[in-house]
């Protein structure tokens, strides 16, 4: 028998396994084992691992109550891992079984979470809520985080569960307070006080959410679980550094440890911020393994940093189509948020391409969804350039209200920036060269690329405009040259069309520039930056989900195409990576 020769002390592990094989019926010692077994796969990250040992003791298991435990643990194992169906097919075993109010509450908040894992978000929210009402007499800290989960899955299915998060909001303010609150419940009255109150009651609670959750003592199951939703937070307060520190670890803990149902939401965001850095290059690896995390889990695609990177190229072949795409399937599954999002980056399309009532119709519908949050607000700049642009300016006047009221509550230089640049739109003379320079000077502090080459762009067009083609010229060259360089070719034809008024020739960009040697595909990219941060070949397949003969098949077309010969010439060749080293900018151009 293979447990007998197995060192129990060596590798317990394997020994349960072999005995777990062995057993002819139920054995609560082999169960034990198992368990034991789950807990130590579960704490170096191997959590596929962990829910198959629970799954075996599930059915060593005698005693109906442990067999209701331990079932309800390999479901919440396999959420984690991202196996949603068979997290699913293990409830249902349970539905035939007595529950008390404790375990059948357990099980609707395992119901909520795969159905908000897997993208099935008009269905989350109402679950989650009904799971956090019955949890506050049993157990007041889960049903603390079982709201912010709600509130979560709310926030994303936007405008078809507003009266969700309304109601979530209200129950979540009703609490009882704790003497010295952890990270759940910050972030939870934050979030939930800015439903009930609004923004400027809501920073203080919300500046210390991020606070705690950027800094070195958060808990990593409280960081990996809620992490996400403080980026949503440092989002609302345009907290550049705050989101940048959070999410940096984030990425790093998620990959680490292996979690399959956080990863796809971390990487969605590090391949916005990749694009809004300016490295749309990464931003296409970074799309292609969020991707491929998708297909290995079943979970919906998030179609965020594919628009905002198509949007910012300005290929209106390539983007309109994305667009709709969008819209039709986030109407149907009831994601909201894309909804708001695919609008405010048509915006983003439209008015690069200079066809302005179109940007202005589309940046209108994404700002007056309330529901939209901080994409709400990121549409406020598109509404109001465009708006000024087509000579609506009572509407420009209203925008530019709502963005002063942003920034002043967040006080950062990203938002003040954003406002300087907004209001030079509709200044007059000498108070438009001031506030451009101002918006110049603080966006130039930020990680911000896209966003002060487009305050250089605007500078430069309203001094042409104003007869000023000395001083055009040089900002009109710093916008295109930044441009063109990052691969923004709408925006970047604004500009040569406006250096080309002032009797200066540019040069049209032949190639694109975010790309890295002749050709590379999204995941032969991936590939090279992963073997760049001294990753092996089966490591690269694990984390790309593809064999290590695939990963070594990618790579030798890599050096051809690059003309290198070695993975020590990958750093001279490739750009930093904003999903190694930590993302660049928050998503606003």
């Amino acid at each position: 028998m293979l447990a007998e020769v197995t060192d129990p002390a060596a590798d317990p592990d394997r020994r349960a396994w072999h005995r777990a094989q062995a057993a002819a019926g139920p054995d609560e010692g082999v169960a034990a084992e198992l368990e034991r077994g789950a807990g130590r796969a579960q704490a170096r990250g191997g959590l596929a691992a962990a829910a198959a040992f629970l799954e075996r003791a599930v059915r060593l298991t005698a005693d109906p109550a442990r067999m209701v435990e331990r079932t309800l643990a390999a479901a919440q194992a396999n959420v984690q891992a991202g196996a949603f169906d068979k997290a699913l097919g293990l409830l249902v075993m349970t539905e035939a079984w007595p529950l008390d109010e404790f375990t059948s509450a357990q099980r609707d908040l395992l119901r909520g979470q795969i159905a908000f894992a897997s993208g099935l978000s008009n269905d989350a929210p109402p679950l989650l809520l009904k799971a956090a009402r019955r949890l506050e007499l049993l157990n007041l800290e889960l049903a603390r985080a079982t709201y912010l989960g709600a509130w979560g899955a709310a926030f994303i299915a936007g405008r078809h569960t507003a009266d969700d998060l309304a109601e979530i909001s209200r129950a979540a303010r009703a609490l009882p307070r704790s003497p010295r609150p952890g990270p759940v419940e910050l972030l939870l009255d934050g979030l939930a006080l800015l439903i009930t109150d609004g923004l400027p009651a809501a920073a203080p609670a919300l500046r210390q959410a991020v606070s705690v959750f950027a800094g070195a003592d958060i808990a990593v199951d409280d960081g990996l679980r809620w992490g996400w939703l403080a980026t949503e937070a440092a989002y609302l307060l345009f907290d550049d550094d705050g989101w940048h520190a959070i999410l940096a670890r984030q990425v790093r803990l998620a990959r680490s440890a292996g979690v399959l149902e956080h990863l796809p939401i971390y990487l969605v965001s590090v391949g916005v911020i990749a694009a809004f850095a300016g490295d749309f290059a990464a931003a296409a690896s970074l799309i292609a393994e969020t991707e491929a995390v998708c297909d290995a889990t079943g979970s919906r695609r998030q179609p965020y940093p594919a628009l905002l990177l198509t949007c910012l190229r300005g290929s209106q072949a390539e983007a309109v189509p994305l667009i709709e795409a969008t819209l039709g399937e986030a109407e149907g599954e009831g994601q909201g948020i894309a909804v708001t999002y695919a609008r405010w980056t048509a915006a983003i399309l439209y008015n690069g391409l200079g066809r302005y009532d179109e940007a202005r119709g589309a940046a209108l519908q994404a700002a007056e969804d309330p529901s939209g949050f901080y994409i709400s607000i990121e549409a406020l700049p598109e509404l109001i350039e465009a708006a000024v642009r087509s000579g609506n300016m009572h509407m420009a006047d209203d925008a530019l209200a709502r963005l002063a009221d942003t920034a002043q509550v967040s006080g950062t230089g990203l938002a003040l920036g954003l406002e300087a640049r907004s209001r030079a739109l509709m200044a007059e003379d000498h108070a438009a060269d001031s506030l451009y320079r101002e918006a110049i000077d603080r966006l130039g502090r930020t990680r911000h690329r896209p966003g002060l080459a487009r305050a250089h762009l605007l500078y430069g067009e309203w001094l042409r405009r104003q007869g000023h083609r000395t001083q055009a010229r040089e900002q009109l060259r710093t916008a295109h040259g930044m441009l063109d360089e990052i691969g923004m070719e709408a925006f970047a034809e604004r500009a040569r069309r406006e250096l080309q008024a002032t009797g200066e020739t540019a040069r049209k960009r032949t190639a694109p520039a975010a790309e890295v040697g002749p050709g590379l595909t999204a995941q032969e990219l991936q590939v090279a930056r992963l073997a760049r941060d001294g990753l092996s070949n089966p490591e690269i397949g694990a984390r790309l989900f593809i064999s290590s003969r695939t990963a070594q098949y990618h790579l030798g077309k890599v050096f051809t195409k690059l003309g290198i010969t070695s993975r020590s010439q990958l750093h001279r060749v490739l750009s930093g990576d904003p999903a190694a080293s930590g993302p660049g900018p928050r998503p606003t151009p």
